[in-house]
């Protein structure tokens, strides 16, 4: 779950959304044959694989598969409680330490930290305390190894920007406060039932308040994903084909251009 780089991060970046199936096949096709993502980095880790791609703007998606074994049992558990879907939101962080601190002062305890790797510390926020969705931080020390791209991995598609995560919460206020507080968003636009936070990379988070997300931190869900064509529009075939191939990996996307 780690991100190709060479960059210092001086300051917080939503980096990528990660989506959990059974089979990468239909998530090579939509990320990268008709949305125009490039290779980015990946690998077999412990009970599972990733791999990440990236657009002409906005976070990276990461797609993860289980490989099986123990340590495959919490992608397993996700995929047989909720099939396949948005997993986890990862934010790079230029000190793990200050990020955990500020974390804490906003009434979460991070579960899973690990920082005995000088190259790659992280720590997880469990979705019943961070509205709905896994969240990782992670602070990276120097690029990991080039690995070359998987042979199933088609030639991509026509250039897209990935402009858009929208989250669905019961607490707008302490939603807002998470991501600004503790993982240094900025907010955009807020009125109303609606707050749009962005961050130094260009990714941007859309916060929209619904009933049916309950009141606690554990209520909320990853919506839709929203892409935007940098030249051409989408045509009727690309929404189609994006349409079947996102049901399946249990996303909703927006194509706008």
């Amino acid at each position: 779950m780690r991100e190709r780089t060479s960059a210092l991060v001086t300051s917080t970046v939503l980096d990528h959304v990660a989506v959990g199936t059974h089979t990468l096949t239909d998530g090579w096709e939509l990320f990268g044959a008709v949305l125009g993502g490039t290779w980015v980095y990946g690998g077999q880790s412990p009970g599972y694989w990733w791999g990440q791609l990236q657009f002409s703007a906005g976070p990276k998606i990461e797609l993860l598969t289980p490989t099986g074994g123990p340590d495959s049992a919490f992608l397993e558990r996700f995929l047989t409680a909720r099939g396949p879907g948005p997993h986890h939101l990862n934010f790079i962080v230029p000190d793990i330490g200050a990020a955990l601190s500020r974390v804490e002062a906003a009434g979460i305890q991070p579960i899973q930290v690990s920082l005995q790797n000088p190259r790659w510390k992280e720590a997880f926020l469990h979705p019943r305390d961070a509205y709905g969705i896994v969240i990782q931080l992670a602070e990276q020390s120097g690029p990991p190894p080039e690995r070359p791209a998987p042979r199933e991995l088609p030639s991509p598609g026509p250039s897209s920007a990935f402009a858009l995560v929208e989250h669905h919460v019961g607490d707008l206020a302490g939603a807002t406060v998470l991501f600004t507080s503790a993982l240094e968003g900025d907010i955009i636009a807020a009125s109303g039932s609606v707050a749009e936070l962005g961050w130094r990379n260009g990714a941007r988070l859309r916060l929209v308040q619904t009933a049916e997300a309950g009141q606690q931190r554990s209520g909320g869900r990853t919506a839709s994903l929203h892409f935007s064509r940098d030249r051409d529009a989408f045509s009727s075939d690309d929404v189609s084909l994006a349409g079947e191939l996102a049901k399946r990996l249990g996303v909703v996307l927006r194509l706008g251009n």
